[in-house]
Formats: structure tokens, sequence, C-alpha cells
């Protein structure tokens, strides 16, 4: 049976349903890839987001969208797509691979393009003065895109100065429950009528899928997860990431698919139920996320680490933590570049802290807790 879902406004383009399918996950074949879209549809779901740099993903959902039609009528018209573009190269470099984006996705255009990773400043500049930019006037004078966005990894500031340049008009963010610093950045899109797609809110989000006993205790009657989901919905942000590897996963969307709701008073106690139990276990050491004791000297990111010790001692998810910090160093822009044990002990952010943390030993039991050697990347 298909779900009939209800639909957001997502900047200027087509509605979209509340979850979206990200493919980034579904790349193993095409069997695994036309599963997971046939499973997204009847679930009620309408968006694909995907990029070129996932490996074979625009291919493979290119003929995925095809068997679709002729196997079970489910039409190309029905879906709504976003594709992505690394910021870097020249106009021809540009045009030439997003020609090629269209090809393998069997498309004459595409609804939602994004500049896949304003990290850095030098990426925003790229596309305001630079050949990005020119490649941007360039497909929308030949309505090869509906409209144009971004997806960012980078700093609040950053993100800020992108939403207000004017350019785009829906962006891709990390907005979850366990990390609610940019849900303010998600709410100045909104205002400004873009479109806002959560970022892997299940696994960026804390592998909340996977939960503690602490998590799963102190969210009763609820599923971590389905409560981080509804967090979100209600905060009003347009649609959630989804990337789905098996078909199971689309069983949450299907029952949540249309709950844009307000918060229940039983959802709203067990989301408090929840900062008490981890505001009993961290005791005085929780780090606030203020951001308060930037900069660091040292250019360490304090409250990204002090986050991590947050969710893995707060909140029970310790393997989540240990591998989004032995990533720190390795993923270049994607992610932060000095991990705790850069702190020289220069005590500068002490006296900045509302909460008179002893920041640099949080630091140093954090690196103890956490390190470890690093795992495999998904991607690079």
């Amino acid at each position: 049976m298909i779900i009939h879902s209800q639909k957001r406004s997502f900047g200027k383009g087509c509605n979209v349903s509340l979850f979206t399918l990200g493919t980034m996950r579904a790349t193993d074949n095409l069997n695994k890839m036309y599963s997971l879209i046939k499973r997204a549809h009847n679930a009620g779901i309408n968006h694909l987001e995907t990029a070129a740099s996932y490996g074979k993903a625009e291919i493979l959902i290119g003929e995925a969208l095809k068997k679709l039609e002729t196997s079970e009528k489910i039409f190309r018209k029905e879906w709504i797509i976003t594709t992505k573009v690394l910021p870097k190269g020249d106009f021809n470099y540009l045009k030439n691979n997003f020609k090629n984006s269209l090809k393998n996705l069997k498309l004459k255009k595409i609804h939602n393009l994004a500049i896949h990773g304003i990290n850095l400043e030098e990426h925003l500049d790229w596309v305001l003065n630079g050949e990005g930019g020119k490649f941007i006037k360039w497909a929308s004078k030949n309505d090869l895109v509906n409209q144009i966005g971004f997806s960012s990894h980078g700093s609040y500031k950053l993100i800020e100065k992108a939403i207000n340049c004017e350019v785009f008009s829906f962006c891709n963010l990390h907005l979850h429950f366990l990390d609610q610093s940019k849900i303010s950045l998600a709410h100045l899109a909104l205002k400004k009528k873009m479109g806002v797609l959560a970022i892997s809110p299940a696994d960026k989000g804390g592998r909340l899928y996977d939960p503690s006993d602490t998590l799963l205790k102190s969210s009763e009657p609820y599923h971590p997860l389905e409560l981080a989901y509804r967090f979100l919905l209600s905060k009003g942000i347009t649609t959630l990431s989804i990337g789905a590897t098996k078909i199971e996963d689309f069983n949450i969307v299907e029952r949540l698919i249309n709950s844009s709701q307000n918060l229940t008073s039983s959802e709203i106690s067990a989301l408090e139920n929840i900062e008490k139990v981890a505001d009993r276990e961290l005791k005085s050491s929780k780090c606030e996320q203020c951001r308060s004791c930037l900069p660091c000297p040292s250019e360490i990111p304090i409250p990204e680490i002090l986050r991590l010790r947050n969710i893995s001692i707060g909140y029970g998810q310790l393997e989540f933590a240990k591998e989004r910090y032995n990533l720190i160093g390795r993923a270049g822009h994607w992610w932060e570049e000095k991990n705790a044990s850069f702190c020289l002990g220069c005590n500068e952010c002490i006296p900045k802290c509302p909460s008179k943390l002893n920041i640099p030993e949080l630091l140093k039991q954090t690196h103890k807790l956490l390190i470890e050697k690093p795992k495999k990347r998904l991607w690079g």
C-alpha cells in the first residue's frame, strides 16, 4: 500500500515529503537502489538526494527510476531529485561534470542543485566571485536547474553568511537533537523562505538507530530515533534525510511521514527526561555549547570535542563519540582538524566559561576516553 504523505515547501522548488531518501549508502548494486527507492515511494517519500561524488549513485538512480517506470508504473515525474557538485574546478570542468550527472540520472533538467560542502570561506567566495558563480549562472540561464542550494559542514558564521548571500534557495545542514547548535541557522533560512534539509539525523545525529541502554530507558515510551525525528519536524525543518541501507529502515518513516504537528506533552516529557538523565550523568561537567571559550589560541574546536564528551557520558553513545573523535584530522575540511591533544594548557578558556568548567582538564579526559585507532570512512 502506498502512503499519501504531506509535503512541505522547499525553497523556490517543488514541495517535498517530510523525509528524503539519501542515496550515499545505497550504491552497492542496482537491485539495492531499486528496492530502496521503491520502498521509499511506498512509504510516502518523493525526494531523492544524491551527488556525483557518491560513487555510482547517479547511474544507479537513473537505471532504478527507468526500471520502476516499466515494472511498477512509478513514473519519473513523481520524484523530486537533488544532486550536488563539489566547490572546485573551472567553468568547463563544472559544465562537463554536470552534463554527465544529467546523463547518468537520465534527466534533461535537475530540480535542485546544491554546492556540496561550502565548508571554508574560499568555497563561498568561489560561488560569489569565481568559477562557481559563472557555472550557476550558466545552468540557470539554460534552464537546467530549478533552484540552487548548498550543503555545509562549516562554521556557524560561514553558514550564516551563505544563507544571507541571496544566492541559495535551500540548504542541507547538520541538524540533530543531540546537537542543536545550528537550529537557529535553520530558522534563519526558513524565515528567508529557503528549504532546509537535515543531514543524517539518525547516523551523524548520534547513531540513534543503535541507542545505548541509557538513551532507551530515558526516552521511554518512545524510541530515541523517533523522538529525534519528531523534535526536528516540530521545529519546522522541511525534510529529514534518511540514509537507508535496508527496507526495514523505512518502518519508522511510515509512522512519521505525516507527523509535522507540535510535540505532544508526552513527547516533551520524554525529551526532558533524556536531558535530566544526561545532566545527572555529567553532573557539573556538562558543556552547554555556548561557544564562549572560543577562539582557542591552539585552534582546538573545544565545543565540538566537549559535545562528544557530553554524548558519550551523558547519553551513553560511546561508540559514536569515538568514531567522530577519531575522524578529527582525517577528513580535510569536512570535519575538525585538531583533537584535544593539541591543548597546551594555557587556561585562557577557563575565565570565559559561564559554567566555570576546567576546560583543559576536560579536554585531557575526553582524549583519554575517546582516542583509538581510526576506522575507514564511507567515502574518502
